[in-house]
Parts: structure tokens; sequence; C-alpha cells
């Protein structure tokens, strides 16, 4: 791919010079021209093929996030770039993140742009970060641009720390429940049949023929179930892999009852979140419309982002494909439109942010609390049925042994 030396006047009206990698000289413009840019020179400096991209692994976002902080620091007290990078990668404890930092820093020696070289690792870049350092790049603004990745990165951190914490002890308490319940069919249950058959009796109460048969399926064709989940996860991940499989699944995560509104509120927090930081960064709207597609985390929504998409590269104002599309709540739709006729839009996207990042927790909260009791309950219900079933031949044994005719 060739590399191309550029000039072109950035927002505060001096010109900026750089290199960057492109397929022709017009998709450079191009480029640019989207970011509201117009090249004042372009030449070809060098032919070189294309690079592969390097696998060091991914770096956690809370590691990325105090990357950019101190990234921008150093920037803006006026650190060159190479030097920057070489600093930051002696002083973090990741490796995986430290052989990025060096691999980001000779290219970007060598003469690439930083968004460049940060978008041959796109397990630990994502397009979000890259579009928003080409951003900064671009308007001269580099280091602001890093603070707002490293807010929007905590941010996004803190969100799924909630969630975690949240879904911890749920989690814990059905793998718990999960393990007694097989402990108790796969070795209590055997044993008591034995018993049984040690007092010769023959015949079950229903409660109890159903915990029997449950319990020899599992030790006698425990292979058959296992090899049945292994087929199953398979399909599962084949279908997942398609674009209809994840629509139908995205779409199945939307309807689910109390996560799916949770799910619901999570996916706009992080649209309100992404759009608001692009547009902050100085991203133009169609660009950051797309990269806000790809990081939504639902298909559904993110068709209907780049419908919306579309029809404002036909003219038409934000707010209302977004309504159209039936996905997002009249209060969103109403803020946009009203950020939109203001020209305060990324304002008004952080707010939105805000408000379901809130609602995401307490809404979280309440989940907790009210899952705690029901869990309990049902783990009850089922250790119970167990004990019950497995006492219930004895007891009628007992009965049938006490009655006159059985004492004669």
């Amino acid at each position: 791919m060739p590399v191309y030396g550029y000039s072109f006047r950035d927002a505060s009206g001096a010109v900026q010079k750089g290199t960057a990698e492109a397929d022709t000289e017009q998709t450079l413009r191009s480029r640019f021209e989207e970011q509201g840019f117009t090249i004042l020179e372009v030449e070809v400096l060098k032919k070189v093929g294309k690079s592969k991209q390097r696998n060091y692994g991914k770096v956690s976002l809370t590691k990325l996030a105090v990357f950019c902080r101190q990234f921008s620091t150093m920037v803006d007290a006026g650190v060159s770039l190479v030097r920057c990078l070489d600093v930051l990668g002696q002083q973090t404890e990741d490796p995986k993140l430290r052989k990025i930092l060096a691999d980001v820093g000779e290219r970007v020696e060598g003469g690439e742009s930083l968004s460049r070289a940060l978008q041959r690792h796109p397990r630990t870049f994502s397009n979000l970060f890259v579009g928003l350092v080409r951003a900064g790049e671009l308007g001269g603004v580099l280091e602001e641009t890093l603070q707002r990745i490293s807010g929007f990165l905590e941010k996004d951190v803190e969100l799924r720390r909630k969630v975690k914490a949240a879904l911890t002890y749920p989690i814990l308490v059905i793998t718990f429940a999960l393990g007694i319940v097989i402990f108790l069919v796969t070795f209590i249950v055997p044993k008591f049949i034995e018993v049984f058959r040690d007092l010769e009796i023959k015949t079950f109460p229903a409660p109890t023929q159903l915990l029997v048969d449950i319990s020899n399926f599992l030790t006698s064709k425990f292979h058959i179930m296992l090899l049945g989940l292994v087929i199953l996860l398979i399909v599962w991940k084949a279908f997942a892999s398609t674009h209809f499989g994840r629509r139908v699944i995205d779409r199945v995560k939307l309807k689910i009852p109390v996560f799916g509104k949770l799910h619901h509120k999570i996916c706009l927090a992080r649209f309100s979140r992404t759009l608001g930081t692009l547009l902050t960064s100085g991203v133009p709207i169609l660009q950051a419309m797309e990269t806000v597609a790809g990081t939504v985390g639902n298909h559904i929504l993110s068709d209907a982002v780049l419908e919306a998409r579309a029809r404002i590269r036909e003219g038409d104002r934000i707010g209302d494909p977004l309504e159209r599309s039936g996905q997002f709540p009249p209060m969103v739709v109403h803020m946009i439109s009203v950020g939109e006729e203001s020209g305060s839009l990324d304002y008004m996207l952080q707010k939105i942010a805000d408000f379901y990042e809130s609602e995401v927790e307490s809404t979280l909260a309440s989940l907790t609390a009210a899952l705690e009791p029901v869990l309990i309950v049902v783990l009850g219900f089922i250790v119970g049925f167990i004990v019950i079933s497995m006492f219930l031949p004895l007891v009628n044994a007992i009965d049938s042994l006490s009655q006159p005719d059985a004492l004669q």
C-alpha cells in the first residue's frame, strides 16, 4: 500500500503535515474530507507491501484508560510521540501493552501516523479508539482527545464493573445450587435406591420415581448428555456466527422479561456515550454514526443507527429515523432533537448516557435484591423435593408395616 506525505490546514488555520497509507490519493483525500478538512498537497513517498497485523493479545480497558491519561499529559507537556510511547512502554507492568507500544513507537518513528499504527492492533485498539485518535491528529488536539478517550473508557469500565458485581452473587448461588443438586442426585439418591432394594420396595410414589429416573439417566447416560451438550454448543456457536443468527439472538435479548429492558438500557447508554464522545472530539456525524453502529452491542440497534445514518446523508434530522426505528424511547429522541436544534447535541448525548447509566445501576440493585430470595426459595424447593421424595417410600413402608393385617 503506498505511503503518502500530505499537508492540510487545521481548524486553527495552521498548516499541518503528516504521512499516511492509502490505496489511492483519492482515498486519502476522501478520508480527510469526511473529517471536514481539505488536503493542500499530496506526494507519494514510497510503496510498501501491506504490513501484517501483529497479535499480542488484548489489553484490559482499565490499563488502556490509564495509558491514555498518561499519554495525554505527556503530549500536553510537549514530549514527542515516539518519546511518549517509549517511556510509557517501559513503565507499564503489562507485557502485552509493552510489546504493543514498542511496535507502535517503531512505526511512528518510521513515518506512520499514530492512528494508523494503532489500527494495526485491532484486538487492543477498537475502531472507536482509532477514530478518535485520527480526529485528534487532524484537528491538532490530540491531548484533549486522549483525555476524552480516557474518560470514556473509565465510564465504560465502571458500567461493566457494576453489571458484573450485580450478577456475581446470583451466578455463584446458581452454580452452587446446581453443584448441590447434581451431588445429591448422582451420589446420595443411588444410596437410597440400594436401601429400597434391600427392603424389597418395588413400587415408588410418583415424585420418587421421577427422581430415580433422573438419577439413573445422569449416572448411566452421562456421556450421552455431555455429548449432546457439546453438539448443542457447537450448533449454537455456528448459528450465532451468522448474520441471521446474531440478529435473532439480539432480538431475543431485547424481549427477555426483566433482563431485556436492562440490556436495552445498557445499549442506549453505550450509544449515547460513544456518539457524544465522538462528536465532542470533532468527528463528523456520518463517520460517528458508523463507528457507533459497531460498538452499541446489539445488531438490532446497530441496524437502526445505520438506517438513521443513511437518512441523515439524504438530509433528514437524526431524531426522526431513530424514532421510526422503534428502538429509541421518546425521551431519547426528544433530547436528541433539542440538542440538534440548539447546537448542543454532544452535551445532550452525554446527559442521556448519564441518565441511562444511573437507570442501569438502580435496575441492577433492584434486580439483585429480588433475585436473592427467589434463588433461595428455588434452591430450598429443589432440595426439599429431593429429601421428601427419598423418604416417601420409607414412610409408606412403615405405614404398611403398622397396619393390623401386617401385624397378624
